[in-house]
């Protein structure tokens, strides 16, 4: 019997390593293809450069936070408990700063957007 339970605990740690491997990965091709469109967008001089290139960090980093999250199934010493415990805390730490930094942009763009509407209606 205890081979048995050894067997499905070297499966679900096989497991939950290739998820936390996709999901890491996800994170990063987020990360890059945020910054590929938001350097578009720069050359463009388009002014939604910063709000779309917050949204795709915080996405980025909700993915990597997952992996995290999900890193917690495996771990067996507290030390690591610790360290991966401080880990998230700074991923959720910059996640609500973004958060923050996407709602102050978005109320920018719409300031903007309302003063171009009253500009073309005054005209």
């Amino acid at each position: 019997m205890t081979e048995f339970i050894a067997a499905i605990e070297g499966i679900l740690h096989n497991l939950v390593e290739i998820c936390i491997i996709v999901l890491e990965l996800f994170g990063v091709c987020v990360l890059v293809a945020s910054a590929v469109k938001g350097f578009i967008r720069w050359i463009n001089h388009d002014e939604t450069l910063r709000l779309e290139l917050a949204q795709g960090i915080a996405l980025a980093l909700e993915f990597k936070m997952g992996g995290e999250v999900l890193r917690t199934v495996i771990v067996r010493k507290w030390e690591e408990l610790g360290i991966l415990g401080a880990i998230i805390i700074l991923r959720g730490l910059l996640t609500f700063l973004i958060h923050w930094e996407i709602k102050n942009e978005e109320q920018a763009l719409e300031k903007l957007r309302e003063r171009s509407s009253q500009e073309t209606d005054s005209k």
